[in-house]
């Protein structure tokens, strides 16, 4: 009895064992041909066989145990490397529409949690943070596992795994020279592993060295060195406001989805301008980021330099690189900053030069916050109408102004109102505590496309109505979305341009543009001129500075 008690133990240990081995096998092989985009992921692409794999199984065969076993923990914490980003990438393809950067992308975190905080409370975000860190780690070591694990299965079955290995890579050779496929661009023979890891590899070196091309960049300035008197003279005795509209892309303009209405917005507000005595200017820019990361576009814009990461974004705040508002405060304007959404010290605004940053802590809002949308755009306008261009014998003003409303979560949305009623805000509290709440609306997709819609529609009424009630003779705007929304709104293959505009009821302004090819409106058609967006404040100080030297 005891003898066939032990056999029937051997035998359960033996199936678990093998069992254990499989599951090894079969993390490897998923880490190996997993795709690093969600949309990608389908069964197919999961029935292939992985060159890495079947190098390794070579590998644990001929090798003595020791040095194998050397090998298999290094390939584990590789695998697990290569995973982890896989996982990253699949976050980060939604939100920016590119892979995760290793080096650049960490800071990213932080902002990550304040968008959770907004939308999910700081209970759910500690959470998720808490459950993405859990992630990480129990995905290395189940790579370091499957690793080791498949190293001693082939050690334990050398003559039967070896030649079994050897006929898989003979197999994969065959089936790489017919260029054999699943589907389309699904190869059967696969090394996605291998280019995932090496290309992941040379981003890195990329990223490392981005840091002297970009100070290389930075040395050029065709306007450093320009005399005061010669900087922005055609816009003498002018208030200049560069406008931001949050995550305004042309899919807003031009996607079948969003077009229809805001379309009608803007041709409402092309009515409405011109009976105001207003005429506008357009076309689109590039911008260097998407669904987020809006300073990027801001430093991208003022300084003339390409700001597309955050070791380029700390490098420039670093330098004496002269931006577009500098450019204003040395030529004799009042420069200020309006970022209603900073909440915390703000090093940067010394950067750009600013005579005065006006953040949260001092516009002055009463009203609730309308989720992470720290107030509406109505009264962020209001307050800089209030502080800087009511008094008396004052300087001409260059503002930087960004408008935050049409920012994720998209919910509530406020509605414009008088703008003799907007006081200190508290008029917006009932409508900060309307609709469902974001943890409800971002359940549904097609519901957040909507409320993104609606929150567009809201921001450029509010720009139109702002513009119609303030918009005297010496009032210039030039107003552009800072990025297009993330790829849940637009979907797959959407482009970074932006619409840009720049209004003025002075013609004198707008024919200094006639060179530009700008379209006449607020809604720049299809075959508008494209620039990107580092290209803006070369040609502005060209178009606005003619006796200066300039590129």
């Amino acid at each position: 009895m005891g003898g066939s008690g032990s056999g029937g133990d051997t035998t359960a240990n033996r199936r678990t064992g093998f069992a254990l081995s499989l599951l090894a096998i079969v993390v490897v092989f998923a880490i190996l041909v997993a795709p690093n985009e969600l949309d990608r992921i389908t069964p197919a692409a999961f029935l292939r066989i992985p060159l890495e794999a079947v190098v390794l199984a070579i590998l644990y065969g001929v090798l003595p145990f020791r040095a194998a076993r050397v090998l298999a923990a290094f390939a584990g914490v590789a695998l697990g490397l290569v995973a982890i980003l896989k996982i990253a990438d699949m976050g980060s393809f939604p939100a920016f529409a590119r892979p995760f950067d290793p080096v650049l992308d960490w800071h990213l975190l932080d902002a990550a949690m304040n968008l959770l905080t907004g939308a999910i409370g700081r209970t759910g975000a500690v959470a998720a943070a808490a459950g993405a860190a859990l992630l990480a780690v129990a995905v290395l070591a189940a790579a370091v596992w499957s690793s080791l694990r498949m190293q001693a299965a082939v050690a334990r079955h050398r003559t039967v795994a070896l030649p079994a290995a050897v006929v898989a890579a003979v197999a994969w050779l065959g089936l790489a020279a017919a260029a054999v496929e699943i589907r389309p661009r699904v190869p059967v023979a696969s090394s996605d592993g291998a280019v995932f890891a090496a290309n992941r590899l040379d981003r890195v070196r990329v990223s490392l060295a981005d840091a002297r091309t970009f100070q290389e960049e930075a040395a050029v300035d065709a306007f450093r060195d320009t005399p005061a008197d010669r900087l922005l003279t055609a816009l003498t005795g002018k208030d200049v406001l560069v406008v931001f509209v949050e995550s305004y892309g042309r899919d807003a303009v031009e996607n079948p989805e969003f077009a229809p209405a805001v379309g009608a917005v803007l041709d409402e507000g092309d009515i409405r301008l011109r009976a105001a005595g207003l005429g506008v200017r357009s076309a689109y820019l590039t911008s260097p980021t998407v669904g987020g990361q809006s300073w990027l576009a801001h430093g991208t814009l003022l300084s003339g330099l390409w700001i597309d990461n955050q070791q380029r974004y700390r490098t420039l705040v670093g330098s004496d690189r002269m931006t577009l508002n500098a450019a204003f405060r040395k030529a004799g304007w009042r420069t200020v900053a309006v970022m209603p959404a900073i909440s915390m010290a703000w090093p940067e605004g010394d950067f750009f030069g600013y005579d005065r940053a006006y953040t949260l802590a001092n516009l002055g809002y009463r009203g609730k916050p309308f989720n992470w949308v720290t107030m509406p755009d109505q009264y962020t306008l209001s307050a800089f109408e209030r502080f800087e261009r009511v008094a008396p014998d004052r300087k001409p003003v260059m503002a930087e102004i960004a408008l935050i409303s049409s920012h994720a979560p998209w919910t509530p949305i406020p509605e414009v109102i008088d703008w003799a009623e907007v006081g200190d805000g508290t008029v917006f509290n009932e409508m900060a505590s309307a609709g469902d709440p974001p943890d409800v609306v971002w359940r549904d997709p097609a519901r957040v496309r909507t409320q993104f819609r609606l929150s567009i529609e809201y921001a450029l009424k509010n720009l139109v109505s702002y513009l119609e009630t303030f918009g005297d003779d010496r009032l210039v705007v030039v107003v552009l979305g800072d990025h297009q929304p993330a790829p849940l709104v637009t979907g797959d293959g959407a482009t970074r341009d932006v619409p840009v505009s720049v209004i003025a009821r002075d013609p004198a302004v707008l024919a200094r543009l006639d060179g530009w090819s700008w379209h006449p409106g607020l809604r720049p058609p299809p075959g508008a001129p494209v620039w990107r967006m580092d290209h803006f404040r070369d040609r502005f100080l060209q178009a606005f500075s003619p006796e200066a030297a300039g590129p």
